[in-house]
C-alpha cells in the first residue's frame, strides 16, 4: 500500500499562500518558514506531518501528496483548513 511523508504550511489566505511559496522558490528554508508563519501545530517542527497512507489526510490534501511530484513545492492547496504550500518528503507505491 502507498505511503508519503510531507511537510506542509497552513495559512488562513491564498495570498499569503502565494507569498510565502515565492520565498522558498527564492531560497528561504521551507522548515523555517513553517516555523515563522504555520497556523498548524506541526509549524513547530518544520511544518513535518510524518508518515501516512491514503486516506488519513483530507482529500484535496492526499490528492496533491499522492500524485505529486516528491521534493516541490505544491499549493496553495484548499481544505476546509485553510491554504496548504505541501512538499512531499518521501512517497513509496
Amino acid at each position: 500500500m502507498a505511503k508519503a511523508s510531507a511537510r506542509h504550511i497552513l495559512v488562513p489566505t491564498e495570498e499569503d499562500c502565494i507569498a510565502l511559496k515565492n520565498r522558498i522558490e527564492g531560497g528561504e528554508d521551507f522548515a523555517e518558514v513553517a516555523k515563522q508563519h504555520s497556523k498548524c501545530p506541526s509549524g513547530k517542527q518544520g511544518g513535518g506531518l510524518g508518515e501516512f497512507r491514503p486516506g488519513q489526510m483530507v482529500k484535496e490534501f492526499d490528492e496533491v501528496v499522492f500524485s505529486g511530484e516528491v521534493g516541490k513545492v505544491l499549493g496553495p492547496v484548499k481544505t476546509q483548513f485553510g491554504y496548504h504550500l505541501i512538499e512531499i518528503t518521501n512517497r513509496t507505491d
